[in-house]
């Protein structure tokens, strides 16, 4: 009965039933994510005092990067300061420290579409495999990422959210690449599932196509979705939107399934996401063949309130996953929220050495 469960479950979560995968297979392809290893505090606090930016008193979204020919890692994330977001960036030797944080992309222009938050992180990497090096890709001369952004200042993601395109010299100042979004719940295509907000996108290269993974708000529910681009600034919604639905009721993701992030593991791709039940965010996982029919694993890979210390009491979410050949470790950053405010934590895959 219990695996007949499974299964059941398995097919009711998948947006495409004839295209789920088994849950066993599903179950062996989550266990080499699960039982990591949590880091005591956060490795980016939620004041982190930036020069300037003394005002930030959250941080969120964190987005791991490397520049070529440049060992060191890079981080961006945002900061909240009362008004809106910023994304600030951070630098690392060890993807543990990280110092000399920046302004890497400010508010917009009054009247834009960003003037109230700008949130980096989707980038044009090099490759997505899960374990190469999360090293920014030229093309035509500048690095570019999708991000998500907010019309007004005032609050804490003021509907309704837009997503826009930026670009960048030198991969740690950004800019407008367009004064216009390319996604927005304004547009003619756009669904019921996501007519009232759009939020933070995931950019992903694969033979030819560019693929935005975001997610979107009706009422209170946000679900997940992909657009598809031939150059970067005219994005198309994909017909079968939401690829990743809110679960059934009393699931993890009954309210939330959000801010996916995609990578390519040998013979699949895995979405890690998060999903929001019981009143709290969780690191979950989503499994593909094709990047367009997914099925989700049930069950979390990390649940809110896993840390003994209560850092991420009431959430765990929005990752940043990288791979260190060094020690051949996975990096998992994730926004922890809990009783240290909102603030970047880490699991590792391995334990690290004090």
């Amino acid at each position: 009965m219990l695996a007949l469960s499974i299964v059941m479950t398995a097919l009711i979560y998948t947006a495409q039933p004839a295209d789920s995968i088994d849950a066993q297979t599903i179950h062996a392809w989550s266990a080499p994510f699960r039982n990591w290893h949590y880091y005591p505090e956060h490795v980016i606090p939620n004041t982190p005092n930036i020069p300037g930016y003394e005002g930030v008193h959250k941080t969120d979204v964190p987005t791991v990067f490397q520049l070529p020919n440049d060992p060191k890692w890079y981080m961006s994330f945002i900061g909240f300061d009362g008004q809106g977001y910023q994304s600030f960036v951070a630098k690392s030797d060890d993807l543990v420290h990280w110092k000399n944080m920046h302004l890497a992309m400010g508010y917009g222009k009054e009247g834009a579409f960003d003037h109230g938050g700008v949130v980096l992180g989707a980038y044009l990497y090099e490759s997505y495999d899960i374990k190469a090096p999360r090293v920014l890709k030229s093309h035509k001369g500048t690095y570019w990422s999708l991000y998500g952004a907010y019309p007004r200042q005032g609050g804490y993601e003021l509907r309704p959210g837009y997503e826009g395109v930026a670009i960048s010299s030198d991969g740690l100042h950004w800019k407008q690449a367009i004064d216009r979004p390319i996604l927005s719940i304004f547009q003619k295509d756009v669904g019921e599932w996501e007519k009232d907000c759009i939020y933070q996108p995931w950019l992903v290269e694969y033979e030819g196509s560019y693929y935005d993974f975001y997610n979107a708000a009706n009422g209170s529910l946000e679900q997940t979705g992909i657009a598809r681009s031939s150059n970067l600034l005219d994005w198309k919604r994909h017909k079968a939107n939401p690829v990743i639905p809110v679960g059934p009721k009393g699931s993890y993701n009954e309210v939330f399934s959000s801010d996916p992030k995609v990578y390519r593991d040998g013979d699949h791709w895995i979405m890690l996401f998060f999903g929001v039940g019981g009143g709290h965010a969780h690191i979950m996982a989503a499994f593909s063949r094709d990047l367009l029919h997914w099925t989700v694993d049930p069950e979390p890979l990390y649940k809110a309130g896993g840390h003994p210390d209560g850092l991420d009491a009431e959430h765990a979410h929005k990752i940043s996953l990288v791979y260190n050949p060094a020690n051949e470790t996975f990096y998992m950053f994730y926004n922890a929220v809990g009783k240290q405010g909102r603030g970047i934590g880490l699991l590792t895959s391995k334990a690290l050495k004090p």
